[in-house]
């Protein structure tokens, strides 16, 4: 259990910030900023739900989701290390129910013959949003994993990679099952 009594401490005054582990990194450390996405992601998500009181299915899933990014947080904020004691880590399970739930959305949608322009409806908008938040975090997290002296579990990458299709699908289905959807018209101002 998570116990927060005081919501300023003064530690971070200094520029730094600590990790689950204790370890102190630089605010602008790319760990941070990967969960620090994350974050971003999960409140643009909040911001959805307030348009989805005709979708209970869709709010549900992204409820699910919201917690889900909160265990990526905490997956990202302690490095994995040999020998150490494993914390709270993204599951494959995860995964795959976002997969199951892509699927399901996917299933009632026309295929698409263009691009989706980000719009429509109020929540498929803010479902682009998110999705485009989520990708940055995906950038910052497969930065991450590259480099020699950090290590990232790939089911934490799988995770934010298929949340970004379901985010996708999500928008289609919030915007009348596809009908809603703008599509991209190549060069139609020139």
């Amino acid at each position: 259990m998570v116990v927060l009594n005081r919501i300023y401490t003064r530690s971070g005054d200094d520029g730094t910030t600590a990790l689950a582990n204790g370890e102190r990194r630089p605010k602008y450390d790319l760990r941070i900023c990967a969960y620090g996405t994350v974050d971003e992601t999960n409140a643009a998500i909040g911001v959805v739900r307030l348009h989805l009181a005709d979708a209970p299915a869709v709010d549900a899933m992204l409820g699910r989701i919201q917690n889900d990014l909160f265990d990526l947080g905490a997956d990202l904020a302690v490095p994995q290390r040999q020998g150490s004691a494993e914390r709270l880590r993204v599951l494959a399970s995860q995964v795959e129910r976002l997969e199951r739930e892509i699927d399901s959305l996917n299933a009632t949608l026309a295929p698409l013959e263009s691009f989706v322009l980000p719009g429509g409806s109020p929540a498929a908008a803010h479902l682009h949003v998110a999705r485009t938040i989520c990708r940055r975090a995906e950038r910052a997290m497969v930065e991450l994993a590259a480099r020699a002296d950090e290590t990232l579990s790939p089911i934490a990458i799988q995770y934010i990679n298929r949340l970004s299709d379901f985010l996708f699908v999500a928008s289609r289905t919030a915007n009348d099952n596809g009908a809603g959807d703008v599509l991209w018209v190549p060069g139609q101002n020139r």
